[in-house]
């Protein structure tokens, strides 16, 4: 038996990007030659594409987890990795997509449109691509970046032009196989249809959808029954047809009242935000089943209070088909004013304006965090992130190459204004991400320079002194040695110490008892 699911959780992992290859290309008579290491592939992504043949989610109900190829590594020679194929996974016409937090993401709504949910890593560059005048033979490659790993919630509402609602075993899948080709299950106990059937009517020049929904009954939008599982169903509809049983043989119920409690159901619906309320689309009443004689006469008897109400009735039955075809044209005109009118608005819809990315927009931020052990300092910003990602961290040369990089892009500058100082606690990207014991002049020789911002202590002139200034130095300290011991005598001379008494301090100095 077919299973009809309308909502489901995917765990996507895009493929992750292929690491470069650092290596050293060797010729005879010429062993060192030059970095030949190629790039690692891109990862590919994953794309949910709109497919008028897909009509559930049931296979992603089954196997919910789905990830794309992985990027090829990188390889001597100037050989680049492979590209990881994009992996395409159809969905039906009508699928909304949601994040974990349950924000909208995409309405595949049409046919062929395609939104990509999760990006392949970026390959990363071998020695040959990171080779320049300055750094001819780079002893390093750069890894790739892991790919996307997300959770999509993907919700299913179907894109019909007429909906068929009304209570169970009223008849509605009866309906709508005697007006199309679609089979639905159809058997005399309620709740028969457990998912929506589509069938496509056709009325003289006019090709419409119809949706048969799952029976509704009071409380049905608090969630009472199926009807408000599958109410989303009837939000892309541009019109309702009330099918309405004059045969029920249950107590207390007559066309009348259904109708009241469905209308109360859809009233309490509430529909996206922008889309025209239930209620107040156009709306036809099928008085069905009227082939049983008692129920012809109360179909008579209650289509007077129903027109009075404003709505158009018509008396048909599934069974003879009598009164399908007047009720197929007046849907058809129902469906093609719908039409005319979406027209004239997708006219002066406003277009759709790409900008670019600002010039001057922030390429990272840096937020200082209280913690245990003082201020934290978090970088966060999409390319200090993957140029985290990409560097090996067991190559001195690689951390140079990176600390390089971020000087250039100003995140030093950026962490002396926060108030950062040497030894300083720094995190690059989210949650744990990577933690550094930041030293303000990390050079690409992974050095740690200890002189002013700006200079190099390498570059420092190592200069001998001369004789004449190494002659001055001597005389200089002759002098003050000179100037000393006269300060002595003239302290001795005019009675501050004696010369026992000297003697006698010193002998019981620390230090000076063994002295002979």
């Amino acid at each position: 038996m077919a299973t009809f699911v309308d909502e489901v959780t995917l765990y996507l992992r895009a493929g992750a990007g292929g690491n470069g290859c650092a290596s050293i290309k060797r010729e005879k008579f010429k062993p060192l030659a030059g970095p030949d290491g190629g790039n690692g592939g891109d990862g590919g992504d994953i794309v949910l594409v709109a497919d008028p043949q897909v009509t559930t989610l049931l296979s992603y109900h089954h196997s919910p987890h789905r990830s794309s190829e992985k990027g090829g590594f990188g390889m001597g020679d100037f050989r680049n990795g492979v590209t990881g194929g994009d992996l395409e996974l159809p969905v039906p016409v009508g699928t909304v997509v949601r994040d974990a937090e349950g924000v909208e993401l995409a309405d595949l709504s049409e046919t062929g449109m395609r939104f990509v949910a999760a990006e392949g890593g970026q390959g990363g560059l071998g020695n040959a691509a990171l080779s320049s005048t300055k750094r001819k033979a780079p002893g390093f490659a750069l890894l790739g970046t892991p790919g996307e790993e997300v959770s999509l919630l993907l919700e299913l509402k179907t894109v019909a032009d007429v909906a068929l609602v009304g209570y169970p075993s009223a008849g509605k899948s009866s309906l709508i196989a005697a007006m199309s080709a679609a089979k639905p299950k159809i058997a005399d106990y309620p709740f028969t249809t457990l998912h929506p059937n589509l069938g496509v009517v056709e009325a003289g020049q006019t090709r419409f959808t119809v949706a048969d929904v799952p029976g509704l009954i009071e409380g049905a939008s608090e969630g009472r029954g199926l009807g408000h599982e599958f109410l989303r169903h009837v939000e892309r509809c541009s019109a309702l047809l009330h099918v309405l049983d004059c045969a029920t043989l249950d107590p207390g119920r007559d066309p009348v009242s259904d109708l009241g409690v469905i209308l109360r159901e859809l009233e309490a619906y509430e529909v996206p935000e922008g889309q025209v309320p239930l209620l107040e689309r156009p709306q036809l009443v099928a008085l069905n089943k009227i082939d049983v004689p008692d129920a012809r006469e109360l179909a008579e008897f209650v289509r007077g209070d129903l027109e009075e109400r404003g709505y158009r009735v018509f008396l048909i039955s599934a069974a003879s088909h009598e009164g399908l075809r007047e009720l197929g044209f007046a849907l058809g005109e129902l469906v093609e004013a719908d039409r005319s009118v979406r027209a004239d608005a997708e006219a002066t819809k406003p277009r759709i304006v790409l900008r670019p990315r600002a010039v001057d927009a922030k390429e990272f931020e840096v937020r200082v965090e209280g913690g245990t052990y003082g201020n934290l300092y978090r970088v966060l910003g999409r390319k200090p992130e993957r140029w985290v990602a990409q560097t090996d961290f067991q190559n001195d040369e690689a951390v140079g190459y990176l600390a390089d990089r971020l000087n250039r892009l100003g995140v030093e500058d950026a962490l002396f204004k926060a108030g950062a100082v040497a030894g300083s606690t720094v995190v690059i990207g989210p949650g744990d991400g990577m933690v550094f014991d930041w030293e303000p002049t990390l050079t690409s020789a992974a050095e740690v320079l200890v002189g002013p911002r700006g200079s190099d202590l390498r570059l420092d002139e190592n200069q001998r002194s001369t004789r004449r200034e190494r002659r001055d130095a001597y005389f200089e300290r002759m002098d003050a040695k000179a100037e000393a011991r006269a300060e002595l005598e003239r302290e001795r001379e005019a009675g501050i110490w004696t010369a026992d008494q000297g003697a006698d301090e010193g002998s019981e100095a620390p230090g000076r008892a063994g002295d002979d």
